[in-house]
């Protein structure tokens, strides 16, 4: 009798790095089922993945789609305060998300947080993420938390659009010192690393890191060289560098950054002091797509809102 072959979910398999994950599942022989608030769109993975829709309001659903799969692999979440969705909103829906596994009997949850979450940060985002955090700890099923920083590779939105801002602007406006630090990761090593943690059984919560910090001026005029810019960089207070992001708006269709990532940035809490477990350095990203890095504006509204 032939043997039926292991499912694991991805949640978001369409997404930056959910789309990493579910590649090297794939490749791993292992069935994947997604949940997705875009189920009609194309499937870039044709027939080998399973779509279903979150159906967060009606969370029987999201249990039959998660039945007889072994591990899920949670890259949901709310990047900033928009019409209805919400940081609260989405502490909601993660929690009925994990609620739901558990009734399927999933075996183990992979969940992608942020590094340096905490529940009394001034930052929703920061509070949020705690919050998910400490469901998933205290709800009994075996756990792997990744806790990476800002992401980057072919879907990356902050360092692609940094790199678009200084291909097509005259100034870029750093809020604040500029000083505070950002140690990003590649996008496919948090995926490799998750997967790696997917097939463990003891409960794991690490930073996923990459291997090089910068300030955030530092991380601006590395890109802008990559690019070859001549845009003039500085540095003013965050209420006008936020302001002058809000003009470009109509442009790209898009929030070029929301006012709560402003505050978020210059927090400093985008770097970690464990030793780092992702290998790929942006800077060597950078100087190989440096020819396609900001050449398309990526539009979060477009993404996750249409």
């Amino acid at each position: 009798m032939k043997e039926e072959k292991r499912v694991d979910v991805v949640t978001g398999a369409f997404g930056f790095t959910g789309s990493y994950i579910t590649g090297l599942l794939l490749e791993k022989g292992i069935r994947v089922r997604t949940l997705t608030n875009h189920p009609k769109r194309p499937n870039p993975f044709g027939n080998t993945v399973e779509v279903f829709p979150y159906s967060f309001d009606s969370p029987g659903k999201m249990v039959e789609a998660m039945r007889g799969a072994h591990t899920v692999y949670n890259t949901y979440w709310v990047r900033y305060n928009h019409k209805d969705a919400t940081f609260g909103q989405g502490v909601a829906n993660a929690q009925n998300l994990i609620r739901a596994a558990i009734e399927a009997g999933v075996k183990r949850f992979v969940h992608l947080s942020i590094v340096n979450p905490d529940k009394n940060s001034p930052s929703g985002y920061f509070r949020g993420k705690a919050l998910m955090e400490r469901t998933l700890i205290e709800s009994g099923l075996s756990y792997a938390i990744l806790r990476p920083t800002v992401l980057f590779g072919d879907k990356g939105i902050l360092i692609n659009n940094i790199a678009w801002l200084l291909r097509r602007c005259p100034v870029f406006a750093i809020p604040g010192s500029g000083e505070y630090r950002i140690q990003p990761v590649h996008a496919m090593d948090v995926a490799k690393l998750a997967v790696a943690l997917g097939e463990k059984t003891e409960n794991i919560i690490t930073d996923a890191v990459g291997p090089e910090t910068y300030s955030f001026t530092g991380l601006v005029n590395l890109i802008k060289k990559a690019v070859g810019s001549r845009t003039v960089v500085f540095r003013t207070h965050p209420k006008i560098a936020y302001y002058l992001s809000t003009l470009i708006n109509p442009l790209v269709g898009d929030i070029v950054i929301h006012k709560t990532e402003v505050d978020k940035i210059a927090l400093d809490c985008l770097s970690s002091f464990s030793a780092p477990r992702c290998k790929t350095r942006l800077s060597e990203w950078l100087l190989e797509n440096s020819d396609i890095v900001g050449r398309k504006y990526f539009s979060e509204i477009k993404m996750h809102f249409k």
